[in-house]
């Protein structure tokens, strides 16, 4: 039902133009969206805002050539994905800087308040593609194979991002203090 309803809203905005549709899937799909840049930014707000508002702009102005073949959130998900790494190219260009570089000042501009900030310290430590991966499927609750579209990796490449990625993150969390138990 949930797809059907996607797909309905999908051709009024694309047939009709119908912005009030339009604003239902914006309504819908906002949150997992900024949700996702904020994990992908390690917890910049303003920069999570302004890169969901450059999704769905994205979004409505190619709303056309959503064809159905996946989920309209797969879809919206693979823009974002193009989104954040467009904002990461232009930032390497800007600033000369390499990845790692970027992933470093993402970690030294949060503040230590508490578990939530220890978590996006973690993410920080992992490569864009990692951090995609982990989020999508551990906080996102998304499948491998719709990591897969998202991403254009293939399900096994996305396991193994996902196992590096966890591995990774159990050791920056054991050397900062968490030992599992909790």
């Amino acid at each position: 039902m949930k797809r059907l309803d996607d797909i309905a809203l999908v051709a009024q905005v694309a047939v009709f133009n119908n912005t009030a549709a339009f604003d239902k899937l914006v309504r819908k799909y906002q949150s997992p969206v900024r949700r996702f840049f904020l994990n992908q930014t390690c917890g910049d707000a303003d920069l999570s805002d302004d890169l969901a508002q450059e999704t769905f702009i994205k979004a409505y102005t190619c709303i056309a050539s959503f064809k159905g073949l996946s989920n309209f959130s797969t879809w919206l998900y693979r823009i974002a994905y193009n989104v954040f790494y467009d904002y990461i190219r232009s930032r390497k260009e800007t600033d000369e800087l390499d990845t790692s570089q970027v992933d470093a000042q993402c970690s030294t501009r949060q503040k230590d308040v508490g578990l939530e900030m220890d978590l996006y310290q973690a993410l920080a430590t992992l490569k864009e593609i990692e951090r995609t991966c982990i989020t999508l499927f551990y906080l996102d609750d998304l499948s491998i194979d719709k990591i897969a579209g998202i991403t254009g990796c293939p399900a096994g490449t996305v396991k193994s991002h996902l196992s590096r990625a966890k591995q990774k993150l159990a050791t920056y969390l054991k050397q900062n203090g968490y030992d599992g138990n909790r």
